[in-house]
């Protein structure tokens, strides 16, 4: 936790604001990498803040202006998506391109680590790269330059045991702090004799322990809840679809009913003559509702990753074979990403286009892996 989302970000923070100490025989001047100075830190910041609208609810917490905030309480899940989320793209064409593709490098391999779960083959790239992170960082920033030598901090050297040490210990976000610092919180809520702050918080601990020791040895005493929502209908296999939804079937456009037409075509046999459209799924939303909310009210959603699509709005399709309403959704897919740029990037930059009308396609909603930034 602290390593990826504070220590890496603080030094190379520090070292793109020229905020590291120079020795008297280096000079500032020559640090190409210094960029985020002065006007351009303050825009920089200001764009991390404007991002808030383009991250998905489910994302939580949003960066804050770095520019402003960064000394002010700034949170390592804030760290987290700036730095390994917005930052590859927002630096592109501001950080110089031998700095920004080694940053790139880190980044890639940061989002294979911090997965549940890691395919061998994943681990393996991603161990490649950043080893190849830490050498160009060496020869980048030190340049083996004794009067830099406190350019590499401990955090470089341990970034080479992250790889090994899923081998060893199982992905690390699942033995991380975020736990255990989410329980200490939970803890600190509940004290409420503050003469006395030590004893009372292991008091808690000690009775939330027992209580969950026995809900473990006697099931009944947890009984599961009914978590939906009024209104929600469980279409099975983790997806749920939310209101809001249309009272009445209603009509949709013409290029939308040719997709509808032919996809129906391509079942054996269907009943369907109207479409009822509905807005969001529990993570994923849609354009539907999502459009007409101002932009500082939203945060969107509707952008899923089964290619890259945005998701215009959910329907429900009943279908002969077995009489039951299948879900679905009209999406628009996005074109291809920018394939020298997805390269120059060690796969970190997803650079699509959105295609309008002429992209649309019906898909099964469980087709939809995830939501994606957009």
């Amino acid at each position: 936790m602290h390593l990826v989302a504070l220590n890496i970000p603080d030094l190379l923070i520090n070292l793109w604001q020229k905020n590291i100490a120079c020795d008297k025989t280096d000079d500032k001047s020559s640090w190409d990498w210094g960029v985020l100075c002065d006007e351009v830190w303050t825009q920089h910041g200001k764009m991390i803040e404007n991002s808030t609208c383009y991250l998905p609810g489910s994302f939580d917490r949003p960066p804050r202006n770095p520019a402003e905030k960064i000394s002010s309480g700034y949170k390592a899940w804030e760290f987290l998506l700036y730095i390994y989320g917005l930052a590859p793209g927002v630096l592109y064409g501001v950080l110089p391109e031998k700095y920004w593709k080694n940053f790139c490098k880190l980044v890639y391999s940061i989002h294979i680590f911090n997965q549940h779960k890691i395919l061998l083959p994943d681990l393996q790239e991603a161990h490649k790269k950043i080893l190849k992170f830490t050498a160009e960082f060496e020869l980048l920033y030190y340049q083996r330059q004794t009067d830099r030598l406190h350019f590499i901090h401990p955090s470089i050297h341990t970034a080479h045991h992250l790889g090994p040490e899923v081998t060893q210990s199982g992905p690390g976000i699942c033995s991380s702090q975020w736990t255990i610092k989410r329980t200490i919180g939970n803890l600190g809520q509940e004290m409420r004799q503050p003469s006395n702050p030590y004893a009372n918080i292991s008091q808690r601990g000690l009775l939330r322990s027992q209580i969950n020791a026995l809900k473990a040895m006697i099931p009944i005493l947890n009984p599961e809840r009914n978590s939906l929502l009024k209104g929600a209908k469980d279409v099975e296999g983790g997806y749920v679809l939310l209101r809001a939804k249309e009272k009445y079937p209603s009509n949709v456009r013409d290029c939308e009913v040719e997709v509808i037409r032919a996809y129906l075509l391509t079942m054996s046999t269907y009943n369907t003559a109207a479409v009822n459209e509905w807005n969001p799924m529990v993570v994923a939303r849609s354009a539907w509702k999502e459009i007409l909310k101002p932009k500082e009210r939203v945060r969107v959603a509707r952008n899923v990753k089964l290619h890259f699509a945005e998701v215009l709005f959910y329907f429900l399709l009943r279908l002969q074979l077995d009489g039951k309403e299948k879900p679905h959704a009209l999406v628009s897919i996005y074109s291809k990403p920018h394939a020298t740029l997805l390269k120059a990037s060690s796969n970190t930059v997803w650079s699509c286009t959105s295609q309008g009308d002429t992209g649309l396609q019906v898909i099964g909603v469980k087709d939809i892996v995830q939501v994606s930034v957009q």
